[in-house]
């Protein structure tokens, strides 16, 4: 398991084996050519439980989620160092 807090505050864990996944990567290598994939591989990265977490952490006042925001967390998260050994 690998732990780790964005810059926003917010803490996840993921397995690694999940990172590693090659139908992960197939699906990341999706979401440039179709964004609305995005939800789909933050689901299989995070669980519904930890996306709930993420989208509650990142909701504005007006009761919206950034979709930027969202993005930024991601990629932030798969930078994570411990990831890359």
């Amino acid at each position: 398991m690998i732990t780790g807090k964005t810059k926003s505050g917010f803490s996840y864990q993921i397995q690694k084996e999940q990172v590693e996944n090659y139908e992960f990567v197939e699906l990341i290598g999706e979401v440039d050519e179709n964004p609305t994939k995005l939800p789909k591989v933050l689901k299989m990265l995070f669980g519904k439980e930890q996306t709930d977490k993420l989208k509650e952490h990142l909701r504005t006042e007006d009761g919206f989620v950034p979709t930027q925001k969202m993005i930024e967390e991601f990629s932030e998260v798969l930078n994570n160092p411990k990831l890359k050994n």
